[in-house]
């Protein structure tokens, strides 16, 4: 099969587009003839190593993929050859075959596009599972999104909007500003870039754009300096996810932590539905229902062959991407 492989850790001029062994469903698993595979931030830590995960290598890149099952291992129940499925995983999504547990598995409806499926494991189950089963967040309460127009970000604005919370986007520049409105954002403000951010400075900008009362619930995938000026215009009892670091890792002030009596949460959507795969299954569904009703949808910018995934994920690395990119894969 074809793949967009990982040979060395680095960046995505180090991936390769070759021949890996066609793989073979195991007992649990399933194969997927995979149709597309959407690309994300943390594919960029896989490959460098980066990851708290570190597949042995060579290894097809990839976290979200979406096709057609066309093999099924012994004990599999619930799934068959034929249907229509997203996966949500670590790696193995940028190829054309792939095998997942079937409890990483899910049945699409016909009416989805293979290319919508692709963009939302990753990024929807996780902004689901934190803003739902980790923040509880409740309609009316303000909601905080850093890197608003990015992958988990975009999904965290629409959810928000879904569960009946006030959203106000942060993001870096004018356009991404005018993404997150057209994805529902009620507010929106532009934080800096580079080597000199003050933390103090840029949480007076937070503070002015949630207001007085502060944000009750803060989805945090920058990490940076961006976390300590976030958590200081957090609400009393606030709830700060943090789901990444695509500005480097942070040394959260605990002072502030006691004063506001908030809570700084982790959520990873991954890692759970491993330790916990009935408890998601829910999960998975109440996103697909969420998908059929219009309340959410993937804004999908670029599409590119899978033989120019390593020229895809550039454009990740450099930042410049507003909306979701998906390789289409024959």
């Amino acid at each position: 099969m074809k793949a967009l492989i990982s040979q060395d850790p680095g960046g995505p001029k180090t991936l390769t587009y070759g021949d890996l062994p066609d793989p073979l469903a195991g007992p649990g698993q399933v194969r997927i003839a995979v149709k597309a595979a959407g690309l994300n931030y943390p594919d960029l830590l896989m490959i460098e190593d980066k990851y708290q995960i570190r597949p042995p290598r060579p290894f097809a890149a990839g976290f979200e993929a979406s096709g057609v099952i066309d093999q099924v291992g012994e004990g599999v129940t619930g799934l068959k050859v034929g249907d229509r499925v997203l996966r949500h995983g670590y790696f193995g999504a940028m190829a054309q075959l792939l095998v997942a547990d079937a409890a990483d598995v899910a049945v699409i409806p016909e009416s989805m596009p293979f290319d919508d499926a692709a963009a939302l494991p990753l990024t929807y189950l996780t902004a689901h599972y934190a803003l739902t089963r980790r923040a509880q967040l409740k309609a009316g309460e303000t909601l905080l999104v850093l890197g608003a127009a990015g992958g988990v970000g975009a999904a965290s604005v629409q959810l928000g909007k879904a569960l009946g919370a006030r959203v106000v986007a942060a993001v870096s520049t004018p356009a991404k500003a005018a993404h997150a409105r057209a994805n529902g954002a009620d507010e929106t403000l532009l934080y800096k870039v580079g080597d000199a951010i003050d933390a103090k400075s840029m949480a007076s900008a937070f503070k002015a754009a949630v207001g007085e009362g502060g944000a009750d619930v803060i989805v945090d995938v920058l990490g940076g300096p961006y976390s300590e000026a976030a958590l200081r215009a957090i609400a009393w009892y606030g709830r700060h996810l943090v789901i990444g670091f695509a500005a480097g890792l942070t040394a959260m002030p605990l002072n502030l932590v006691l004063l506001k009596s908030c809570t700084v949460m982790g959520a990873m959507f991954g890692v759970w539905a491993k330790r916990s795969p009935q408890e998601s299954v829910p999960d998975r569904q109440a996103v697909l229902d969420l998908y059929a009703r219009g309340l959410i949808k993937p804004d999908i910018s670029e599409r590119f062959p899978l033989a120019e995934g390593a020229i895809a994920l550039q454009r990740i690395e450099s930042r410049a991407v507003t909306g979701k990119i998906v390789l289409l894969v024959d």
